[in-house]
Protein backbone atom coordinates (compact mmCIF):
# COMPACT_ATOMS: atom_id res chain seq x y z
CA UNK A 1 0.00 0.00 0.00
CA UNK A 2 1.34 3.46 -0.93
CA UNK A 3 2.47 5.66 1.93
CA UNK A 4 -0.06 8.35 2.89
CA UNK A 5 0.86 11.53 4.74
CA UNK A 6 -1.00 14.38 6.40
CA UNK A 7 0.15 17.99 6.19
CA UNK A 8 -1.37 21.06 7.83
CA UNK A 9 -1.23 24.52 6.25
CA UNK A 10 -2.19 27.53 8.38
CA UNK A 11 -4.36 30.05 6.49
CA UNK A 12 -4.21 33.23 8.58
CA UNK A 13 -6.61 35.38 6.52
CA UNK A 14 -10.24 34.15 6.62
CA UNK A 15 -10.85 35.77 3.20
CA UNK A 16 -8.09 33.64 1.72
CA UNK A 17 -9.54 30.53 3.37
CA UNK A 18 -12.98 31.31 1.91
CA UNK A 19 -11.49 31.92 -1.56
CA UNK A 20 -9.56 28.65 -1.51
CA UNK A 21 -12.70 26.78 -0.46
CA UNK A 22 -14.89 28.45 -3.09
CA UNK A 23 -18.67 28.64 -3.16
CA UNK A 24 -20.09 25.44 -1.68
CA UNK A 25 -16.50 24.08 -1.48
CA UNK A 26 -16.28 24.15 -5.29
CA UNK A 27 -12.56 24.94 -5.31
CA UNK A 28 -11.77 22.23 -2.76
CA UNK A 29 -13.56 19.71 -5.00
CA UNK A 30 -11.49 20.82 -8.00
CA UNK A 31 -8.26 20.52 -6.01
CA UNK A 32 -9.18 17.05 -4.76
CA UNK A 33 -10.16 15.80 -8.21
CA UNK A 34 -7.20 17.31 -10.07
CA UNK A 35 -4.50 16.50 -7.50
CA UNK A 36 -5.92 13.20 -6.19
CA UNK A 37 -5.70 14.32 -2.57
CA UNK A 38 -8.18 14.88 0.25
CA UNK A 39 -8.62 18.35 1.71
CA UNK A 40 -10.31 19.44 4.94
CA UNK A 41 -10.59 23.05 6.17
CA UNK A 42 -10.63 23.06 9.99
CA UNK A 43 -10.45 26.20 12.16
CA UNK A 44 -8.57 28.14 9.53
CA UNK A 45 -6.14 25.30 8.86
CA UNK A 46 -6.12 23.39 5.60
CA UNK A 47 -5.28 19.72 6.08
CA UNK A 48 -4.02 17.72 3.10
CA UNK A 49 -4.08 13.91 2.91
CA UNK A 50 -2.39 11.88 0.16
CA UNK A 51 0.89 10.49 -1.07
CA UNK A 52 4.01 12.58 -0.26
CA UNK A 53 4.36 13.73 -3.89
CA UNK A 54 0.67 14.60 -4.24
CA UNK A 55 0.61 16.50 -0.96
CA UNK A 56 3.78 18.40 -1.83
CA UNK A 57 2.24 19.46 -5.15
CA UNK A 58 -0.96 20.38 -3.32
CA UNK A 59 0.93 22.61 -0.90
CA UNK A 60 2.64 24.43 -3.74
CA UNK A 61 -0.68 24.95 -5.53
CA UNK A 62 -2.28 26.31 -2.33
CA UNK A 63 0.59 28.78 -1.85
CA UNK A 64 0.11 30.08 -5.39
CA UNK A 65 -3.67 30.28 -4.94
CA UNK A 66 -3.15 32.37 -1.81
CA UNK A 67 -0.71 34.74 -3.54
CA UNK A 68 -2.99 35.01 -6.61
CA UNK A 69 -6.01 35.91 -4.48
CA UNK A 70 -4.12 38.48 -2.39
CA UNK A 71 -3.03 40.21 -5.61
CA UNK A 72 -6.35 40.11 -7.48
CA UNK A 73 -8.89 39.88 -4.63
CA UNK A 74 -10.71 37.26 -6.64
CA UNK A 75 -10.36 33.57 -7.38
CA UNK A 76 -12.50 31.67 -9.88
CA UNK A 77 -12.75 27.95 -10.70
CA UNK A 78 -10.92 28.72 -13.97
CA UNK A 79 -8.11 30.37 -11.98
CA UNK A 80 -7.83 27.31 -9.73
CA UNK A 81 -7.57 24.93 -12.68
CA UNK A 82 -5.12 27.16 -14.50
CA UNK A 83 -2.82 27.45 -11.47
CA UNK A 84 -2.90 23.67 -10.97
CA UNK A 85 -1.91 23.14 -14.60
CA UNK A 86 0.83 25.80 -14.41
CA UNK A 87 2.40 24.05 -11.42
CA UNK A 88 2.20 20.71 -13.24
CA UNK A 89 4.05 21.99 -16.30
CA UNK A 90 6.62 23.98 -14.33
CA UNK A 91 5.40 27.49 -15.17
CA UNK A 92 4.50 28.52 -11.63
CA UNK A 93 7.32 31.10 -11.48
CA UNK A 94 5.42 33.22 -14.03
CA UNK A 95 2.17 33.30 -12.03
CA UNK A 96 3.17 36.23 -9.78
CA UNK A 97 3.70 38.58 -12.74
CA UNK A 98 0.45 37.38 -14.31
CA UNK A 99 -1.48 38.10 -11.09
CA UNK A 100 -0.12 41.67 -10.90
CA UNK A 101 -0.73 42.73 -14.51
CA UNK A 102 -3.59 45.16 -15.19
CA UNK A 103 -4.19 46.26 -18.80
CA UNK A 104 -6.97 48.76 -18.28
CA UNK A 105 -9.68 49.84 -15.84
CA UNK A 106 -13.18 50.28 -17.29
CA UNK A 107 -15.46 53.24 -16.44
CA UNK A 108 -17.26 50.92 -14.01
CA UNK A 109 -14.03 50.24 -12.14
CA UNK A 110 -13.46 46.75 -13.51
CA UNK A 111 -9.77 45.82 -13.85
CA UNK A 112 -9.11 43.99 -17.11
CA UNK A 113 -6.20 41.55 -16.84
CA UNK A 114 -4.77 38.70 -18.89
CA UNK A 115 -6.05 35.51 -17.29
CA UNK A 116 -3.49 33.08 -18.69
CA UNK A 117 0.16 33.15 -19.71
CA UNK A 118 -0.92 32.80 -23.35
CA UNK A 119 -3.11 35.89 -23.02
CA UNK A 120 -0.22 37.71 -21.35
CA UNK A 121 2.02 36.88 -24.33
CA UNK A 122 -0.73 38.15 -26.67
CA UNK A 123 -1.01 41.45 -24.78
CA UNK A 124 2.75 41.97 -24.84
CA UNK A 125 2.86 41.26 -28.57
CA UNK A 126 0.23 43.95 -29.14
CA UNK A 127 2.36 46.40 -27.16
CA UNK A 128 5.52 45.65 -29.11
CA UNK A 129 4.52 44.86 -32.72
CA UNK A 130 2.77 46.83 -35.46
CA UNK A 131 0.99 43.71 -36.77
CA UNK A 132 -0.17 40.85 -34.52
CA UNK A 133 -2.04 37.82 -35.81
CA UNK A 134 -3.74 35.80 -33.07
CA UNK A 135 -4.97 32.30 -33.86
CA UNK A 136 -6.92 30.17 -31.41
CA UNK A 137 -10.27 28.63 -30.47
CA UNK A 138 -13.39 30.28 -29.07
CA UNK A 139 -13.22 31.73 -25.58
CA UNK A 140 -9.50 32.50 -25.51
CA UNK A 141 -9.99 36.27 -25.43
CA UNK A 142 -8.67 37.04 -28.92
CA UNK A 143 -11.27 39.68 -29.81
CA UNK A 144 -11.90 41.05 -26.32
CA UNK A 145 -8.23 41.65 -25.51
CA UNK A 146 -7.68 43.26 -28.92
CA UNK A 147 -10.53 45.69 -28.18
CA UNK A 148 -9.11 46.36 -24.70
CA UNK A 149 -5.68 47.15 -26.15
CA UNK A 150 -7.25 49.37 -28.82
CA UNK A 151 -9.15 51.37 -26.19
CA UNK A 152 -5.98 51.61 -24.10
CA UNK A 153 -4.06 53.00 -27.10
CA UNK A 154 -6.85 55.53 -27.73
CA UNK A 155 -6.88 56.63 -24.08
CA UNK A 156 -3.09 57.03 -24.10
CA UNK A 157 -3.34 59.12 -27.32
CA UNK A 158 -1.14 56.60 -29.16
CA UNK A 159 -3.78 56.55 -31.93
CA UNK A 160 -6.60 58.92 -32.85
CA UNK A 161 -9.24 56.37 -33.86
CA UNK A 162 -10.26 52.72 -33.69
CA UNK A 163 -11.43 50.66 -36.64
CA UNK A 164 -13.02 47.28 -36.02
CA UNK A 165 -14.00 45.09 -38.94
CA UNK A 166 -15.23 41.61 -39.82
CA UNK A 167 -15.97 39.78 -43.07
CA UNK A 168 -19.75 39.47 -43.51
CA UNK A 169 -19.96 35.71 -43.99
CA UNK A 170 -22.98 33.61 -43.05
CA UNK A 171 -21.89 30.99 -40.53
CA UNK A 172 -23.94 28.10 -41.84
CA UNK A 173 -27.32 29.80 -41.45
CA UNK A 174 -29.13 31.73 -44.18
CA UNK A 175 -30.19 35.04 -42.66
CA UNK A 176 -32.42 35.92 -45.57
CA UNK A 177 -33.61 39.41 -46.35
CA UNK A 178 -32.78 41.93 -43.61
CA UNK A 179 -34.77 45.20 -43.48
CA UNK A 180 -33.15 48.59 -43.01
CA UNK A 181 -30.21 50.44 -44.50
CA UNK A 182 -26.86 48.88 -45.36
CA UNK A 183 -25.41 49.45 -41.87
CA UNK A 184 -28.42 47.76 -40.25
CA UNK A 185 -28.08 44.81 -42.61
CA UNK A 186 -24.47 44.13 -41.64
CA UNK A 187 -24.76 44.95 -37.91
CA UNK A 188 -25.69 41.35 -36.95
CA UNK A 189 -22.27 40.24 -38.22
CA UNK A 190 -20.55 42.96 -36.18
CA UNK A 191 -22.48 42.52 -32.91
CA UNK A 192 -19.62 40.76 -31.02
CA UNK A 193 -17.41 43.80 -31.64
CA UNK A 194 -20.07 46.13 -30.25
CA UNK A 195 -20.48 43.85 -27.22
CA UNK A 196 -16.76 44.07 -26.46
CA UNK A 197 -16.78 47.87 -26.83
CA UNK A 198 -19.82 48.21 -24.56
CA UNK A 199 -18.09 46.15 -21.87
CA UNK A 200 -14.79 48.04 -22.03
CA UNK A 201 -16.02 51.62 -22.68
CA UNK A 202 -19.63 51.55 -21.55
CA UNK A 203 -22.63 51.99 -23.82
CA UNK A 204 -22.81 55.79 -23.71
CA UNK A 205 -19.08 56.34 -24.31
CA UNK A 206 -19.15 53.88 -27.21
CA UNK A 207 -22.11 55.61 -28.83
CA UNK A 208 -20.48 59.02 -28.42
CA UNK A 209 -17.24 57.79 -30.03
CA UNK A 210 -19.21 56.19 -32.87
CA UNK A 211 -21.13 59.41 -33.52
CA UNK A 212 -17.86 61.39 -33.66
CA UNK A 213 -16.30 58.74 -35.93
CA UNK A 214 -13.49 58.14 -33.43
CA UNK A 215 -14.61 54.50 -33.48
CA UNK A 216 -15.72 52.84 -36.70
CA UNK A 217 -17.27 49.36 -36.81
CA UNK A 218 -17.70 48.21 -40.39
CA UNK A 219 -17.67 45.15 -42.64
CA UNK A 220 -14.38 44.29 -44.31
CA UNK A 221 -15.62 45.46 -47.73
CA UNK A 222 -15.54 49.05 -46.41
CA UNK A 223 -11.74 48.85 -46.07
CA UNK A 224 -11.04 48.58 -49.79
CA UNK A 225 -9.22 51.55 -51.33
CA UNK A 226 -8.39 53.20 -47.98
CA UNK A 227 -5.06 53.93 -46.26
CA UNK A 228 -5.62 53.90 -42.52
CA UNK A 229 -3.20 56.13 -40.59
CA UNK A 230 -2.91 56.85 -36.85
CA UNK A 231 -5.41 54.08 -36.10
CA UNK A 232 -5.71 50.84 -34.16
CA UNK A 233 -7.32 48.40 -36.61
CA UNK A 234 -8.82 45.03 -35.66
CA UNK A 235 -9.84 42.37 -38.18
CA UNK A 236 -11.95 39.77 -36.37
CA UNK A 237 -13.03 36.32 -37.63
CA UNK A 238 -10.20 36.50 -40.16
CA UNK A 239 -10.49 32.80 -41.01
CA UNK A 240 -13.49 33.86 -43.12
CA UNK A 241 -11.49 36.19 -45.37
CA UNK A 242 -10.34 35.12 -48.81
CA UNK A 243 -6.61 35.44 -49.59
CA UNK A 244 -7.41 38.50 -51.71
CA UNK A 245 -9.33 40.13 -48.86
CA UNK A 246 -6.54 39.43 -46.37
CA UNK A 247 -3.91 40.99 -48.64
CA UNK A 248 -6.18 43.97 -49.27
CA UNK A 249 -6.71 44.46 -45.53
CA UNK A 250 -3.08 44.15 -44.46
CA UNK A 251 -1.97 46.60 -47.13
CA UNK A 252 -4.31 49.27 -45.68
CA UNK A 253 -1.75 49.81 -42.88
CA UNK A 254 -0.68 53.45 -42.76
CA UNK A 255 1.83 55.45 -40.71
CA UNK A 256 1.22 55.45 -36.97
CA UNK A 257 -1.22 52.53 -37.17
CA UNK A 258 -1.32 49.11 -35.58
CA UNK A 259 -3.16 46.03 -36.79
CA UNK A 260 -4.47 43.03 -34.88
CA UNK A 261 -5.92 40.09 -36.81
CA UNK A 262 -7.84 37.38 -34.93
CA UNK A 263 -9.31 34.09 -36.06
CA UNK A 264 -9.96 30.41 -35.45
CA UNK A 265 -8.70 28.27 -38.33
CA UNK A 266 -10.86 25.35 -37.14
CA UNK A 267 -14.09 27.29 -37.82
CA UNK A 268 -13.92 28.45 -41.43
CA UNK A 269 -17.37 29.36 -42.81
CA UNK A 270 -16.29 30.07 -46.40
CA UNK A 271 -17.89 28.12 -49.25
CA UNK A 272 -16.42 24.66 -49.78
CA UNK A 273 -13.24 24.82 -51.82
CA UNK A 274 -12.56 28.50 -51.01
CA UNK A 275 -9.13 29.07 -49.41
CA UNK A 276 -8.93 30.96 -46.11
CA UNK A 277 -6.92 34.17 -46.13
CA UNK A 278 -5.86 33.60 -42.52
CA UNK A 279 -4.42 30.16 -43.27
CA UNK A 280 -2.57 31.52 -46.30
CA UNK A 281 -1.26 34.49 -44.30
CA UNK A 282 0.11 32.07 -41.70
CA UNK A 283 2.14 30.40 -44.43
CA UNK A 284 3.16 33.51 -46.38
CA UNK A 285 3.95 35.94 -43.54
CA UNK A 286 5.65 33.63 -41.06
CA UNK A 287 9.06 35.10 -40.29
CA UNK A 288 8.34 38.59 -41.63
CA UNK A 289 9.95 41.15 -39.29
CA UNK A 290 7.41 43.33 -37.47
CA UNK A 291 4.65 40.70 -37.63
CA UNK A 292 4.09 38.38 -34.67
CA UNK A 293 1.89 35.30 -34.68
CA UNK A 294 0.39 34.38 -31.30
CA UNK A 295 -1.17 30.95 -30.84
CA UNK A 296 -3.76 30.55 -28.10
CA UNK A 297 -4.98 27.09 -27.09
CA UNK A 298 -7.63 25.38 -25.03
CA UNK A 299 -5.47 26.13 -21.97
CA UNK A 300 -6.21 29.84 -22.54
CA UNK A 301 -9.98 29.38 -22.61
CA UNK A 302 -11.66 31.37 -19.84
CA UNK A 303 -15.28 30.44 -20.45
CA UNK A 304 -17.43 27.80 -18.74
CA UNK A 305 -15.47 24.64 -17.92
CA UNK A 306 -17.66 22.68 -20.34
CA UNK A 307 -16.51 24.96 -23.18
CA UNK A 308 -12.93 23.92 -22.44
CA UNK A 309 -13.91 20.24 -22.54
CA UNK A 310 -15.77 20.74 -25.83
CA UNK A 311 -12.75 22.47 -27.42
CA UNK A 312 -10.43 19.71 -26.19
CA UNK A 313 -12.76 17.03 -27.58
CA UNK A 314 -12.82 18.69 -31.02
CA UNK A 315 -9.03 19.14 -30.94
CA UNK A 316 -8.62 15.42 -30.21
CA UNK A 317 -11.05 14.51 -32.98
CA UNK A 318 -9.27 16.80 -35.43
CA UNK A 319 -5.91 15.31 -34.51
CA UNK A 320 -7.11 11.74 -35.04
CA UNK A 321 -8.50 12.65 -38.48
CA UNK A 322 -5.19 14.17 -39.57
CA UNK A 323 -3.28 11.02 -38.60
Amino acid sequence: MAELVERRMVIHDPRVAAAIMGNYDEHLSILEDELDIRLVMRNGDLILFGSPEQVETGQEVIRHLEAFFLERRDLTPSDVKYIINSVRVGQQAKLAALAREVILTTPRGKSVRPKTLGQQQYVRAMLEKDVVIAIGPAGTGKTYLAVVMAVRALRNKEVSRLILTRPAVEAGEKLGFLPGDLQEKVDPYLRPLYDALFDVLGVENTRRYLERHIIEVAPLAYMRGRTLEDAFIILDEAQNTTPEQMKMFLTRLGFGSRVVVTGDITQVDLPRGQASGLIEAEEVLSGVAGIEFVYLTGADTVRHSLVIKIIEAYERAGGSKEE
